[in-house]
């Protein structure tokens, strides 16, 4: 199965404040790039004391990048056609329809779902099923809250629940992960 797994860092509880990306590319079961693009949000310079504080990210590291709409040309093909994961996927699916809206960019033709639900149907009677745990129970290492190192353990962790589940295609991704595929 080849996929992207997404991570997305916010400058404020605004859903249209994404002020990092990051990527993670599978391809044929294998990590073959994560990458990590810095992004001057619209709210700029304005963030959330909170949001730093989670992860790290503040004005200055923002001011000489691009805003979304700039960066969107080179995120697009990483995100066109592909099949997107992200841990908790329907806080990333919102911040990337909520910030393409605000920007007036088209969605891109893409389907994705959510590590945070196929975790639960695989891994049964854990207490919790953020990342951190996940990962810390796969020996799985990672900087959280940093976006390319969230992708990339996301993408890990997709990859152990795909080879425990046998599921080798999109088709079979349902009944034997016990979660949806859905459109952006």
């Amino acid at each position: 199965m080849n996929f992207i797994a997404l991570d997305f860092e916010t400058a404020t509880p605004q859903r249209d404040s994404p002020c990092e990306i990051g990527i993670t590319v599978v391809r044929e079961r294998k990590i073959v790039e994560t990458k990590s693009w810095l992004i001057k949000p619209l709210y700029y310079p304005h963030f959330n004391s909170f949001n730093i504080a989670v992860h790290g990210i503040r004005p200055a590291d923002v001011k000489n990048q691009p805003d979304f709409a700039e960066l969107w040309p080179e995120l697009k093909p990483y995100l066109e056609g592909q099949l997107l994961i992200a841990h908790n996927a329907s806080f990333d699916m919102s911040v990337l329809r909520k910030t393409l809206a605000t920007y007036n960019i088209p969605l891109p033709e893409a389907r994705y779902t959510c590590s945070l639900k196929f975790s639960k149907n695989i891994w049964k009677g854990m207490h919790k099923y953020d990342l951190k745990t996940l990962c810390n129970m796969h020996r799985i290492d990672f900087l959280h809250h940093r976006a390319a190192s969230d992708a990339d353990a996301c993408a890990r962790l997709s990859l152990k629940a795909l080879a425990l589940t046998g599921t080798s295609s999109e088709e079979e991704f349902d009944a034997r992960m016990g979660c949806k595929i859905a459109r952006v």
